[in-house]
């Protein structure tokens, strides 16, 4: 089935990706992309408790998780790849990348310098002209917090 999601949520591993979207999806696994992740021991071992032990939990820098894309894609599960930040998606998708086609903006939460675009996406210029390049580049771009919402078009909160 392969990465059946691709989701951008700033709470990375919570309840709305395990249950809401990891359970409708049958999601084998999730691969969580974070470089300061990956490199703690103690926060991968946080994440891994807010997750069923029938769902497998892959941690991977940016650099591994361009490396390894295709044989996510490759894998017979359904799987959910999360990033906590657009210019982390951003990076995976690569320049020349062709495997992501559709990304969801899932929570993108308020912090200095950013404005509401949605109740749960607020953006800076810079992170929303990134989605109008990823847009550009034909990845379908949305924003929908849970799987029972109506998927927001990029062209309607940016």
């Amino acid at each position: 089935m392969s990465i059946a999601l691709y989701r951008v949520d700033d709470r990375l591993i919570h309840g709305q990706v395990v249950v809401g979207w990891g359970q409708p999806l049958d999601a084998g696994f999730i691969v969580l992309v974070d470089d300061e992740v990956r490199a703690s021991e103690w926060e991968q071992e946080l994440y891994r408790m807010g997750v069923p032990p029938n769902i497998e939990v892959v941690f991977a820098s940016i650099e591994e998780a361009r490396r390894r894309l295709a044989d996510w894609n490759a894998d017979p599960r359904p799987g959910i790849l999360l990033a906590g930040d657009i210019d982390t998606i951003a990076a995976v998708a690569g320049e020349e990348n062709g495997i992501i086609r559709r990304v969801n903006i899932g929570g993108v939460h308020h912090r200095a310098g950013r404005s509401e675009k949605l109740r749960y996406v607020y953006l800076t210029d810079a992170e929303a002209a990134k989605l109008r390049q990823l847009a550009a580049r034909g990845i379908e771009i949305t924003a929908q917090d849970v799987p029972t919402a109506r998927a927001v078009p990029l062209e309607e909160f940016v």
